[in-house]
């Protein structure tokens, strides 16, 4: 199954285009789990097991993993295994943000698609096309490229004006003209009229955002920009205002409560008017 399928699938049962980041941090977790053998692992799996049928996917940013060093990747290994294992219909995408040429490429997809055993991987365009070839060769698996990200001083480079278009638009239309069926696009939802027009370039293409949540999103605007014409084709992630609605042993709780609450603040918005 590819992840395009594997996506519309759980976004048809859980009706949620809402994609949790399971981004944990050691200094914000409830204290109660810092006792065990695992918090990181135990913080993921109480977050998964709770949120599990609100969601359409789930997505780790290696950082926070590799931040802890060995211990850090073992809990993301064991927080991969545990998803596919238990809630197998839902998709597992890897916030890596890689970007390098050659065998390097070639080693970071390996690494993505066959190690960790992920879904769905990001990746920086900006080092050209043989520099993705090689995660674009997995082809049940889908290549997020980052076209204009969520962050305030995005615009310093990402807006400089190539040729009259700033250049994150250029680089659109030149991602466009890639004959690959498996490319997802990555667009800040605290740009909504960016997104727009993103969106009208690739109006059948996977699209991945962020910022709904911490970064304080308008999600009425961002949602309508960023639909396609089924009102789906898009994963709106929230991290932060999720994972740490409580910081007590209600943590689970707190956290499902706010799920649903974006999911369906999302919904709200879905059908085009």
């Amino acid at each position: 199954m590819t992840f395009r399928d594997k996506l519309e699938t759980i976004i048809a049962k859980n009706n949620s285009l809402l994609c949790v980041g399971l981004d944990p941090d050691l200094e914000k977790l409830p204290k109660h789990l810092l006792e065990t053998k695992d918090p990181i692992f135990e913080f993921n799996k109480a977050i998964i097991d709770a949120t599990h049928d609100l969601v359409c996917v789930y997505k780790p940013n290696i950082a926070f993993y590799e931040a802890e060093g060995i211990e850090g990747l073992q809990s993301l290994k064991k927080t991969i295994e545990y998803l596919q294992q238990t809630y197998p219909e839902i998709p597992l995408l890897l916030d890596a943000k890689r970007g390098d040429i050659g065998n390097t490429a070639a080693k970071y997809a390996k690494a993505a698609f066959e190690y960790w055993n992920a879904d769905a991987t990001t990746v920086y365009p900006h080092l050209g096309l043989d520099s993705l070839i090689p995660f674009f060769e997995y082809k049940d698996k889908m290549t997020i490229v980052l076209v204009k990200t969520s962050n305030k001083d995005s615009g310093m480079f990402q807006d400089l004006p190539v040729d009259g278009e700033p250049y994150y638009l250029r680089m659109a239309e030149k991602i466009k003209t890639w004959s690959y069926d498996n490319i997802g696009i990555f667009v800040g939802a605290t740009y909504p009229k960016e997104m727009k027009g993103i969106r009208q370039l690739f109006p059948d293409h996977i699209f991945l955002s962020a910022g709904l949540g911490a970064q304080q999103a308008e999600i009425a605007a961002i949602v309508k920009a960023g639909i396609n014409a089924r009102g789906s084709g898009i994963m709106f992630n929230a991290s932060r205002s999720i994972l740490y609605a409580s910081s007590g042993s209600d943590f689970a709780d707190k956290a499902r409560t706010k799920t649903l609450e974006t999911r369906d603040a999302i919904n709200q918005y879905r059908k085009k008017s």
